[in-house]
């Protein structure tokens, strides 16, 4: 594990120890020391070890970039990477092997099947929003697929970067993945080297800069952004579970979540009763006054929070929106119909506050959604079939929750990953395994038979035989 830190003012247009390391890396995977199941294991048992080990230091930090209590750092970043980590070394020996499918009779004798290979060597790139979890989430699926890494951790969250650069070095294998810290210049570099894959997860405005480094170089490249993701509440729901786990959902992380609800759908003569368990939900979870609730997190920084206090600076909340500049936390803010122009309804929030659109018939939800760019998400809450059925069927979503928010992500068997405008290609589980695998097509055929009906010299004999066969 080698460990490249460079956190200075000026640009590194140099990108020489950029390439170096890249060339180590390199140099491993072509000495097949990757391609070893047990190379694999041992490195997600050490991952597994690291944060066990050190989950409190973990935590510690999360708490200072983003003030993350305990239980949610768990949950959201230590815990379901250990859960992770779990069901990849469970599987790993099935999902490695050989994929047999069948053989057409015009090839026969024969056997074909699909061999997963590694890519190479791949560059991740993490979010600030979930430190740990995005930035070790894509590493394990590119470990157990056999290659090499570079992590690039987001400078946003400085003190969990720097303990990640301090850990890793400790437990993984250094000729095999290194850790590069820093800002803009520093990705700018990387991004100029000829990766095998980029896993980028982050904004829509820098997936486009990645995209377009890529494909200087041809590399492959999975997107995770984001988007505006809808949360449509039909009046046939149970109220008050689906006020809880809205809450839970929202401002968790303090709404800084790709995948949290961006604004909800509602019928006019429903509002006022969900407004109502919102706001008795919103105080049963962090208490009257959430600003004080050591569960209640803070944004990561000044920039995004001077931004999200300007989303609502000239908008009336109907619940919530008390500020502490000083400790930079936004209380969970409730606005009712805020303009359709308004930059809160045009940009993603990325934050604590959460618009309510009264529609006039709940159906009318499809075509607002239909409307706007595909999102990451799309929640549902809802007892009414019939209406389900018509929103899973007459939308387009990376993934859909009904009747809670984000427990898709507790299923490894789903893949995870946007459409359209809200990302491109998708992991956990297998399908992260896949991503950064090549399934190679091999056929192995038999040579003792040869039957020569598809050689020349041609008859009408071998082309009706052959229409046959084929």
């Amino acid at each position: 594990m080698q460990v490249v830190t460079d956190t200075g003012n000026a640009p590194s247009q140099d990108t020489g120890h950029y390439a170096a390391t890249f060339a180590a890396l390199r140099s491993t995977f072509f000495a097949n020391k990757t391609r070893d199941i047990s190379w694999r294991k041992q490195q997600l048992l050490a991952l597994k070890t690291m944060l066990v080990t050190h989950e409190q230091d973990i935590h510690r930090a999360l708490n200072q970039d983003l003030g993350k209590c305990e239980t949610e750092a768990h949950t959201s970043e230590t815990g379901f990477l250990l859960s992770d980590l779990k069901h990849t070394l469970k599987h790993i020996d099935s999902w490695a092997d050989l994929r047999h499918v069948s053989t057409p009779l015009a090839a026969q004798p024969a056997r074909s099947y699909l061999q997963p290979e590694p890519l190479g060597v791949v560059l991740t790139i993490g979010a600030w929003n979930y430190p740990v979890q995005l930035l070790l989430a894509p590493l394990i699926a590119a470990l157990a697929a056999g290659n090499c890494a570079i992590v690039k951790p987001s400078e946003l969250a400085p003190a969990s970067s720097a303990l990640m650069a301090s850990l890793l070095p400790q437990y993984l294998d250094e000729d095999a993945v290194a850790v590069v810290e820093g800002a803009k210049e520093e990705t700018q570099a990387l991004l100029a080297l000829p990766f095998d894959h980029i896993f980028y997860t982050g904004g829509e405005a820098v997936g486009k800069i990645v995209m377009s480094a890529a494909a200087k170089h041809l590399t492959p490249v999975t997107l995770e952004l984001g988007g505006k993701s809808p949360c449509i509440v039909d009046a046939s729901c149970r109220l008050d579970v689906t006020a809880r786990r809205i809450v839970w959902g929202k401002w968790m992380n303090c709404g800084q979540t790709c995948i949290a609800p961006d604004y909800i759908l509602i019928e006019k003569g429903f509002a006022e009763a969900f407004l109502a368990a919102l706001e008795r939900e919103i105080t049963k979870q962090y208490g009257p006054e959430p600003l004080q609730s050591k569960d209640y997190g803070h944004i990561v920084n000044t920039r995004h929070y001077e931004r999200l206090c300007q989303l609502i600076a000239d908008l009336q909340c109907r619940i919530g929106g008390e500020r502490d500049d000083g400790k930079r936390k936004l209380a969970p803010a409730v606005v009712l119909n805020p303009p359709a122009d308004s930059t809160l309804m045009q940009e993603e929030i990325f934050g604590p506050v959460l618009p309510v659109i009264e529609l006039e018939n709940i159906e009318d939800s499809i075509g607002f959604i239909r409307g706007r760019a595909k999102p990451l998400a799309l929640y549902l809450f809802s007892e009414d079939h019939v209406f389900r059925d018509k929103v899973l069927t007459q939308t387009s979503a990376g993934s859909v929750c009904v009747n809670d928010t984000m427990m898709f992500m507790t299923n490894a068997n789903l893949p995870f990953g946007g459409v359209g405008g809200s990302g491109m290609g998708r992991y956990h589980g297998q399908y992260g395994f896949d991503t950064f695998s090549h399934l190679k097509s091999v056929m192995v055929r038999a040579s003792k038979f040869d039957v020569a009906v598809r050689y020349a010299p041609y008859s009408r004999f071998k082309l009706w035989l052959l229409k046959k066969l084929l």
